[in-house]
């Protein structure tokens, strides 16, 4: 590792060691912090206003469970410095049962105005209209795209498409219906694409992106040649083989695309650039400090793996709306080095944990 990188690894862990302490105390303020946490507070062994003073000591609490983002009031962990500003709920996952959600004021604007700064401008011109492809209804992912649109001086213009009613579809068996579906949600893009609205940029998961380039291929017609110049994709589908042959065969040499890996409680991590010493390998970093994301041990999450190493994916969310001390997620990867770009861990290979991966039905994204 070089000395700057050194410098830069160092400097950004006192960022998130900062970060950590400044979220802790909003958190179980006892005046402005979230209810749920304030409960919580009662439990532990130790006062998280004194005893948390680096990242480090986020080992002191128990790991967060998933359920505890199910069902309401969905304010709980919501400091209460924000009760009184206009709100949004999100929901994240959630085929069956009651979905988690989380509660956000200004969180989703913060994610993606900081997502933006990655994006090259000959790619992504500033003022260009943009396509979303991908969820709508009660996910932050629609709202997001077209807040990061109208940063960047656009309009948005947006599909409607449901995943759950892809998934319930796939469960019974319905291959058809599910391929009509998919088919419905192509044919609003191509409608907005062929409507005159001088769209250059466009959010499309890699499964729709794919169906939409098939689409105008067999129109005659290509990505490129539809407009666009800039594509950011996200999900676990996103694979180097993948990303090459949406290269050479979907988008051409003319079309920039880059993957992203994220969710409704992390944020958006960012995929550092390509290279093809390394065979278009796909490192994420995730974004601290708002976010951090280590590869722990299968069997003990406490533990974080060497570099090169297999382990789940571990999450720790440090914003001023949402405090989440070791969440961990349905993915696995490798632990990658630091970044000049991003000098903190990455991981690599994200895909479906495996304990879990058999049960996972993957829908239209």
């Amino acid at each position: 590792m070089s000395t700057n990188l050194e410098q830069s690894v160092a400097a950004a862990r006192k960022q998130l060691d900062e970060q950590t302490v400044k979220i802790v105390r909003l958190h179980f303020d006892p005046e402005l912090g979230a209810p749920f946490w304030l409960e919580k507070a009662k439990t532990y062994d130790f006062d998280p206003l004194t005893d948390v003073n680096c990242f480090d000591d986020l080992k002191k609490f128990p790991l967060f469970e998933d359920d505890w983002l199910r069902g309401g009031p969905v304010t709980r962990f919501l400091p209460k410095k924000w009760h009184n500003e206009p709100k949004y709920v999100f929901e994240t996952g959630g085929t069956t049962g009651t979905p988690k959600s989380r509660c956000v004021v200004r969180d989703h604007w913060i994610d993606y105005e900081e997502f933006s700064r990655t994006l090259p401008d000959e790619h992504f011109p500033p003022g260009s209209n943009w396509l979303m492809l991908g969820p709508s209804g009660p996910r932050r992912l629609r709202l997001a795209v077209e807040h990061l649109c109208q940063y960047r001086g656009g309009i948005c213009f947006c599909v409607d498409l449901d995943p759950r009613w892809v998934v319930k579809l796939l469960k019974k068996g319905d291959v058809q219906g599910a391929k009509a579906y998919a088919d419905h949600v192509i044919d609003q893009a191509v409608t907005v694409l062929n409507s005159g609205h001088d769209v250059k940029c466009a959010f499309a998961t890699p499964k729709l992106l794919e169906a939409l380039a098939m689409r105008l291929i067999d129109d005659g017609s290509s990505i490129a040649e539809a407009g666009i110049t800039g594509i950011f994709a996200g999900g676990t589908e996103f694979t180097p083989q993948w990303y090459r042959f949406c290269k050479e065969e979907l988008l051409g040499p003319d079309v920039f695309i880059t993957p992203t890996y994220g969710n409704t409680l992390m944020g958006l991590a960012c995929g550092k650039p390509f290279d093809p010493a390394d065979n278009f390998k796909i490192t994420y970093f995730a974004p601290q400090p708002r976010a951090a994301v280590e590869v722990v041990e299968f069997d003990d999450y406490s533990k974080v793996v060497e570099y090169g190493g297999t382990g789940r994916v571990k999450l720790y969310t440090l914003t001023e709306e949402l405090f989440i001390p070791g969440f961990m997620e349905r993915d696995e990867g490798e632990r990658e080095q630091p970044h000049e770009k991003y000098p903190w861990d990455g991981v690599s290979g994200t895909r479906p944990f495996h304990e879990i991966a058999k049960a996972t039905t993957v829908g239209v994204y």
